[in-house]
């Protein structure tokens, strides 16, 4: 090694002791004599100190500037009272230099390392191994390391074995969009990109590896946002003869122990809450609610029925439900603040916002006066509304009106600070629809993948009134994020086909995209369970980041580019004609 020491180790202890380090120049400083360099590696920061003595040392480190490469060798030296600094692990030695290497000269960087002052994303992701050098990203990138050894340690102590499944399968489109290869081989063929490991952990559950668990690299080419990039990785996990309750006790059982050893700070509410799909979005506004504050909703619609407000009355006439949020002290909200809240709903389908204050006994608002002094009261005192308060109001569709209301709650949220950083709001959502209608088609499709069981006791519904049907499946939330979804599977071909011809997927269809499932089921698959966690956003959230960017070492942009690297890019025409490709302008 060209080193004995990090910069991150040496003590009181090893005063007197030669040592040699290397690293980057983090700071140089000159006092009126003495030259000080703070090295820096992945490890820590080490003052070393030059003196004029050793004239070759101080000629060579005279002309260093930030971010060298060095190799220093020299003698561990306690510091002089009063120059101690007791933030920093190695702030009460330094090193006092008799030899200095330079290992590699270094360009001014486009942005300061030294300082965590902000720079601007698009030049961070341009220079990412320089962004690497600071140390938030450092550390980040140090706890997300940490948080795949916690997951791996707990999983391989309960007898999971990892398996890795291939990146290159087979397109059997069934949700987001794939990302497609050709085949160099076999032209006009194509290989994609797994969304996840699905079928293929399916697959090892009937090859008899009852417990399975990767850290499994996906992929999706949907539209990006601050928690989604087009490559991912989760945790997959597959167990044989079990519940839904068996997958749930030891998902939470793992979540609990990374947790404390990840944070072992924040408060967890254990055990974790449970919440039927239908009741997280009644009360909330969201299938994966913000637990850490209360702000429940209160259903009005049997008060508003045949009310003096005909949007609230028609609503209700047309099965449509009316959804109130009290805010406590919300009384003091603006008109703009109302008006912003308002287009906040409207961007989940609400038609407007409707408000009522509450001061000194009297009521002000939108529908007061339609509504009626006595109607007013009665919703008051049904959402327990107080002086000072304000009621917001959606009338829609159940979905619609509650997620609509929901992005009020959250907007409500972020302007009061009601989430405390240093809690963690796990919670199970269970009970979800087995099917749903697609907006654009109107076809029905299954709400999870169509591998999901169907709840036993729903079973005769499935041909009668699929969108009763309750599926097998249940979300684990945290802080107002999904970071991860499973259900038990299917593991008979006969249930599976029935499924299929619910989805109107033809047996030609089924046979050419899923054949390899169908024969597997043949051949005595075992009842089987799973669930996937999305360990970038995990790490996003014990690091208390805004988006996954600040967790992943190479991320991509947000239009998916990858500005290191300069991809998406164009290929040689030699390689275009090997696999059998034009570019067609559309």
């Amino acid at each position: 090694m060209l080193r004995t020491h990090t910069c991150g180790e040496l003590r009181l202890s090893e005063e007197g002791k030669p040592v040699t380090l290397c690293g980057w120049v983090h700071r140089r400083r000159d006092h009126g004599g003495l030259i000080f360099l703070d090295l820096r590696d992945r490890y820590g920061i080490t003052q070393v100190v030059i003196a004029p003595e050793d004239k070759e040392a101080f000629a060579m480190t005279g002309r260093v500037r930030p971010e060298w490469v060095l190799r220093i060798t020299g003698t561990v030296s306690k510091r002089k009272e009063g120059a101690a600094r007791k933030e920093n692990p190695t702030g009460d030695i330094e090193v006092t230099v008799s030899e200095v290497r330079v290992l590699n000269e270094a360009k001014t960087p486009p942005f300061e390392i030294d300082q965590m002052g902000e720079v601007n994303e698009e030049l961070r992701l341009q220079y990412r191994y320089l962004d690497m050098r600071r140390e938030k990203l450092k550390d980040n990138l140090v706890l997300r390391h940490r948080l795949l050894q916690a997951t791996r340690k707990f999983f391989y102590d309960r007898g999971f074995m990892e398996i890795e499944t291939p990146i290159l399968i087979k397109g059997t489109p069934e949700g987001a969009r794939e990302y497609v290869v050709p085949s160099r081989v076999y032209h006009g063929l194509f290989y994609v990109l797994p969304q996840s490991p699905q079928q293929l952990k399916q697959l090892s559950m009937v090859g008899g590896l009852d417990r399975y668990m990767q850290i499994a690299r996906c992929f999706r080419d949907e539209d990006l946002r601050g928690d989604r990039q087009p490559e991912f990785t989760q945790m997959d996990l597959e167990m044989s003869f079990v519940t839904a309750e068996d997958v749930m006790q030891i998902n939470e059982e793992a979540l609990i122990a990374i947790t404390k050893e990840l944070r072992p700070e924040v408060k967890i509410a254990t055990p974790f809450p449970r919440l039927s799909w239908a009741d997280a979005l009644s009360l909330y506004g969201s299938d994966k609610p913000d637990l850490r504050y209360e702000l429940t909703f209160t259903d009005v619609s049997d008060l508003a029925k045949g009310c003096g407000f005909g949007i609230f009355a028609k609503t209700v006439e047309s099965g449509g439900v009316v959804k109130a949020l009290r805010v406590e002290g919300g009384a003091d909200l603006s008109r703009k603040e109302i008006d912003e809240l308002t287009e906040a709903a409207k961007i989940y389908g609400a038609k407007g916002l409707a408000w009522i204050k509450c001061a000194k006994g009297a009521f002000e608002g939108v529908p007061v006066d339609k509504l009626g002094t006595d109607l007013v009261k009665k919703i008051a005192e049904k959402t327990k509304a107080k002086d000072g308060d304000i009621i917001f109001f959606t009338a829609d569709t159940f979905e619609v009106a509650c997620i609509s209301l929901g992005a009020v709650r959250s907007d409500i949220a972020r302007r009061r600070n009601l989430a405390d950083p240093d809690v963690f709001a796990f919670a199970w959502i269970t009970d979800f629809p087995m099917f749903e209608i697609e907006k654009e088609t109107k076809e029905l499709q299954a709400m999870h993948h169509p591998f999901t069981r169907p709840k036993d006791t729903d079973i005769d519904l499935l041909e009668k009134e699929p969108l009763k049907v309750k599926a097998e499946a249940y979300d684990i939330v945290l802080n107002g994020y999904e970071i991860g979804g499973g259900s038990v599977r299917i593991h008979e071909r006969s249930l599976q086909k029935r499924i299929f011809d619910i989805l109107k997927i033809s047996d030609e269809d089924s046979e050419r995209r899923f054949g390899h499932m169908l024969r597997a089921f043949e051949f005595g698959a075992p009842p089987h369970g799973g669930i996937a966690w999305g360990l970038d956003r995990m790490a996003m959230l014990y690091a208390k980041e805004p988006n996954i960017r600040e967790v992943i070492a190479f991320p991509k942009d947000q239009k998916g580019k990858d500005l290191l690297l300069g991809a998406p890019s164009v290929i040689p025409e030699k390689q275009m004609k090997e696999l059998g490709i034009k570019i067609v302008k559309v």
